[in-house]
């Protein structure tokens, strides 16, 4: 009955409740029972243990916004990194793996490249705020910003439209 006016299905249940009311008056029947032929399917309710690992999840989220307040003024302004290539290499790394997943997956029509996606949307995002926010003033924050504006945030917002349009649909 998809794509019926609401009043269009009105009316059909209604002729289904007449019919249903002229084969309970039959001879030789008791009252027959209206089964509606469309339900709101209800939504499974997790397991104990899930629901108490959501509210730890919401917990530890709350408990880090006062965290938020003594990174904000306790960090100094400066500092050196003794890994700073292997952390940049390794972040650009895991970007790259990420497209290849998600593109060999969604090319495969495999609907787990939403997660890959959702992932990779992450990665990017989190590269472009590390690149602007590192950067030196000048010439490396023009470069920053315009790798930004023009690969890692549009990438990011291609494969989030991929994760959510394929979570929205129907398996």
């Amino acid at each position: 009955m998809k794509g019926r006016a609401g009043g269009e299905w009105g009316k059909t249940m209604r002729q289904l409740g007449f019919c249903d009311e002229e084969v309970a008056d039959a001879e030789g029947f008791d009252r027959a029972e209206v089964i509606p032929l469309h339900e709101e399917a209800e939504e499974p309710r997790p397991a104990r243990g899930m629901r108490r690992a959501e509210w730890l999840l919401v917990a530890c989220g709350l408990a880090l916004l006062p965290w938020l307040y003594v990174l904000a003024t306790g960090l100094p302004a400066t500092a050196t990194a003794a890994h700073w290539p292997v952390a940049w290499v390794g972040l650009d790394a895991l970007e790259a793996l990420g497209l290849i997943a998600t593109g060999l997956l969604a090319a495969r029509g495999d609907r787990r490249h939403a997660l890959a996606a959702a992932a990779t949307a992450t990665l990017l995002v989190v590269d472009a705020w590390f690149d602007t926010t590192t950067a030196a003033p000048g010439g490396d924050l023009a470069t920053a910003v315009a790798m930004a504006l023009g690969a890692e945030l549009p990438l990011a917002a291609l494969c989030g439209r991929l994760a959510l349009r394929t979570l929205s649909r129907p398996a």
